[in-house]
């Protein structure tokens, strides 16, 4: 199993299109055998489940995630745990117990905002 966590100075970074960097985490039977940072180069939103591909991961822990992200994660049979804070190596022991708390419909507000402030519609106390 190879995990990857979006990261930022130990924690859960909470905006997957965002991410600088991700903490990948290989394990196996349970425990982590293996973990290294590793930096996106400035690929964003989409582009990160291509480079999560080329890594090898097949299942992520994020914060906020956006649709079109989820999608192509999907699209590319990578596991999502999202809607995940705190500190990114105690998400992925919760993980390898059974015991992660996660948010299967999670979602990012900020692409709400921006689609709705493209067409016209302002909402107070977003």
């Amino acid at each position: 199993m190879k995990i990857a966590v979006t990261y930022e100075d130990g924690q859960i970074f909470q905006h997957f299109g965002h991410t600088e960097q991700f903490k990948l985490y290989e394990a196996a039977d349970g425990k982590v055998t293996h973990a290294e940072v590793v930096d996106t180069n400035g690929s964003g939103h989409g582009a990160l489940a291509g480079f999560l591909m080329q890594h090898g991961v097949d299942t992520l822990i994020c914060g906020g995630i956006g649709g079109g992200a989820q999608a192509a994660l999907a699209e590319a049979g990578i596991k999502l745990y999202g809607g995940v804070s705190g500190d990114a190596d105690a998400a992925v022991s919760a993980l390898l117990s059974g015991n992660l708390g996660y948010d299967p419909n999670v979602h990012c507000d900020h692409h709400e905002v921006v689609v709705l402030y493209r067409i016209g519609i302002l909402i107070q106390n977003f």
